[in-house]
């Protein structure tokens, strides 16, 4: 049995429940349903009209004030307010009768700001990198010995067979975009990521060795990027930058490729670098603008 949300006193109970209106979907801009109204959930749409009744002046609401903002009766929002209590949507205020929003809300926000917004902010760059000075651009971030795609436009490198589409993995031992996410932890965190998987060479250029990987990492905090000349992939040449938060710590990388046939390696770095870091320092400032957390 759900036990009673304490900011609820016995006078504050509902004695009788009227009838709330029907609750329909929302409509579009243009006036049409944005869904079929069969599978619209009444009873969802009720619990957040109770946590849209709170704004940032009306940041503490009792039962009759809950009520009266979501256009509900006050027995339906009793339960409401029950259950996203007990879900940690809401909490009760002690020593009150008034309720606000719980972290529950602010895990949610977090998980729209450090996953979907970073991308969205990162794609116009992406677009612009490629094919202005590179067959590819892509989006990634560290989790443990890996980087992971966030996002990717490609447009010329069909003939490599490769696989970057968003959620794809690969080591971040043997590429730029790992080595320049790696490059600004601290060395026991380094050592932990390089150890986490097996380093075997993907072409003869890649480096496996700790203290050489170590010596990489190294240069490429000194220099502000990385440079990877088929280490990863062979024919690929790519550069990396790297993208910080509010904090000063990375959250992603940016990097471009080009198919190596096309370019010397000096050639691609004096073209493209300027523009990479440009890419990545306006994409950063707009990441720190919007509040994200790093």
């Amino acid at each position: 049995m759900m036990a009673k949300a304490p900011g609820l006193a016995s006078d504050d109970r509902p004695k009788t429940a009227k009838k709330s209106p029907k609750s329909s979907p929302k409509t579009s801009s243009t006036g049409s349903s944005t869904s079929n109204p069969k599978n619209y959930v009444a009873s969802v749409g009720k619990a957040f009209a109770v946590l849209r009744s709170f704004t940032s002046e009306a940041f503490e609401l009792t039962l009759s004030e809950i009520a009266a903002r979501a256009n509900l009766d006050r027995g339906t929002a009793f339960r409401l307010i029950q259950t996203l209590v007990e879900l940690g949507y809401l909490q009760a205020v002690p020593q009150s009768r008034r309720f606000r929003l719980g972290v529950g809300c602010l895990d949610l926000g977090y998980t729209v700001l450090s996953g979907g917004t970073l991308r969205a902010l990162a794609e116009p760059q992406l677009r612009e990198l490629a094919p202005s000075v590179g067959d590819a651009a892509s989006l990634g971030a560290l989790d443990g010995g890996d980087v992971i795609y966030l996002a990717r436009v490609s447009t010329g490198l069909d003939r490599h067979k490769i696989d970057r589409r968003p959620g794809t993995r690969i080591p971040a031992y043997s590429a730029a975009l790992g080595h320049v996410l790696l490059a600004y932890l601290p060395r026991d965190e380094q050592v932990r990521a390089l150890e986490a998987r097996p380093r075997i060479k993907l072409s003869e250029r890649t480096l496996t060795d700790l203290d050489a990987l170590l010596e990489r990492l190294d240069l490429v905090r000194q220099q502000g990027h990385a440079v990877s000349d088929g280490e990863n992939a062979y024919g690929l040449r790519t550069l990396a930058a790297p993208i910080f938060g509010a904090q000063g710590s990375v959250i992603a990388g940016l990097s471009v490729t080009v198919d190596a046939t096309r370019m010397e390696m000096a050639a691609f770095r004096d073209r493209a670098l300027p523009q990479l870091k440009r890419a990545a320092a306006l994409i950063q400032d707009l990441a720190v603008k919007s509040g994200m957390p790093g």
